[in-house]
């Protein structure tokens, strides 16, 4: 067999290509007859001293007879390699195409385009971006070029949080703006709903950031002057004075203001972390406020997501385990103000600060879990496992569900033991932290 052009030097030199998956039993060989007539056999009498045919063995198994390969010539075979590599060719003109690549360079060579050009010829696929792989790009960027002024470690959470949300907002339609979200916490050991929208979520973080901005000498959203006020009084200020509702156009402002805080905590230097934020009730260092504010970017982002149908993960194990170990941190001392208004049992064993008392053993399964001691009587008491007298296992996120006050302590422990007066207080103690 010759070339296309009938140059003997195309002969024999092209590679081996596999051939594709087999063809399926529908492609029928467009060559032959597509209603063949089958003669019936004909009936003969028996002789009786004619020796008798061999039987068939009885093995069941099916043998595959070669296929028919018919006769094609180079200008045929040539128009079946679109055929062949989309796997449409019937088992014939499977065999012959694949002879022919043995022999035929030029066809070789464009059935390897075929069979590529195939390959990009895939299902849609989900659109999502991996939600890692802004932290991978980071990171192999980061390696290859040191930033001169690295963002420090303790804001990466609230920098992702916020890059996050950012890029689901920048994937929602303009009506999705408007979308309801039933915003809830608890108060006084009783769920409270605020109703608002997706906009009116974003104007609340707008809000509450600004606690952090005033702290470190930013531009408030609220504007000067204002008198110190909770988050959620800020955030009802924020949407009292707005001349419209809220929409997609406070976007932006929210973005910036993140991107200023990330900046300006960048050069500030190593006793920036140490600064007070003040919530009006209490005050945290800005390295936990900034965490704090992570852990709400990303309740609030779920929230959102709901919203509008948006599958949205979990934050990485990393900074999980670290919002997760913010609230048991601060559990003894909401512990404390909780039995100081009557809403817990009182201290049954008081020791000294920093001595070992009674505790309570969390233990977070799932990514960002880990284990830790809860002091029951002070808040400056060291929780110990010497001293623990009850045990509560739960999800890393259900954990963080109910800080936010989105389960009640009665479905929150998947797994409990000992004092039960001593695990209620601290589940609902946890529910507590949440608010607006």
């Amino acid at each position: 067999m010759t070339g296309a052009n009938g140059d003997a030097d195309d002969v024999a030199r092209a590679p081996w290509i596999p051939g594709p998956r087999r063809s399926a039993d529908d492609h029928a060989d467009l060559t032959a007859d597509p209603t063949p007539v089958i003669p019936p056999a004909p009936v003969t009498p028996p002789n009786p001293t004619a020796p008798a045919a061999p039987e068939a063995p009885e093995t069941g198994a099916e043998v595959d007879e070669p296929p028919d390969v018919p006769e094609l010539t180079h200008r045929v075979l040539k128009s079946l390699l679109g055929a062949w590599a989309l796997s449409a060719c019937s088992a014939g003109e499977t065999k012959a195409v694949e002879d022919h690549l043995t022999e035929c360079a030029p066809c070789a060579d464009e059935a390897l385009r075929l069979r590529d050009a195939v390959a990009l010829l895939h299902e849609d696929r989900d659109l999502d971006l991996d939600p890692l792989l802004r932290s991978r790009v980071l990171e192999n960027c980061l390696g290859r070029r040191p930033a001169r002024v690295p963002v420090p470690e303790w804001v990466t959470p609230y920098d992702a949080e916020t890059a996050r949300l950012d890029a689901l907002l920048r994937d929602i339609g303009e009506s999705e703006w408007h979308a309801p979200v039933r915003l809830k916490w608890y108060e006084d050991d009783h769920l409270v709903r605020r109703k608002t929208t997706v906009a009116g979520v974003i104007g609340h973080l707008l809000a509450v950031d600004g606690l952090v901005s005033s702290a470190l000498g930013i531009k408030d959203p609220l504007g000067a002057g204002v008198p110190e006020l909770s988050p959620t009084e800020r955030t009802e200020a924020f949407w009292s004075a707005l001349d419209r509702p809220p929409n997609r156009a406070l976007r932006g402002p929210w973005r910036d203001q993140t991107h200023t805080l990330i900046r300006t905590v960048s050069f500030a230097g190593r006793g920036v972390g140490d600064l007070t934020v003040t919530y009006k009730d209490f005050a945290l260092p800005l390295r936990d406020s900034l965490l704090e504010r992570a852990f709400e970017c990303w309740l609030h982002a779920d929230d959102i997501a709901n919203a509008v149908a948006y599958p949205y993960a979990p934050p990485s194990g990393a900074h999980l385990h670290g919002m997760i170990d913010l609230a048991a941190r601060l559990l003894p001392a909401a512990l404390a103000g909780r039995r100081r208004s009557g809403l817990a049992a009182p201290a049954r064993h008081l020791v000294a600060a920093g001595a070992p008392g009674r505790s309570l053993h969390l233990e977070v399964e799932g990514a960002g879990g880990g284990h830790w001691y809860i002091a029951l009587d002070s808040p400056a008491a060291v929780g110990s496992p010497d001293r623990a007298v009850a045990q509560v296992a739960m999800d890393g996120v259900e954990f963080c569900q109910l800080v936010a006050g989105h389960i009640s302590p009665e479905e929150a422990a998947a797994g409990q033991d000992g004092d039960r007066e001593a695990i209620r207080d601290v589940l609902s103690a946890a529910a507590s932290l949440s608010r607006l």
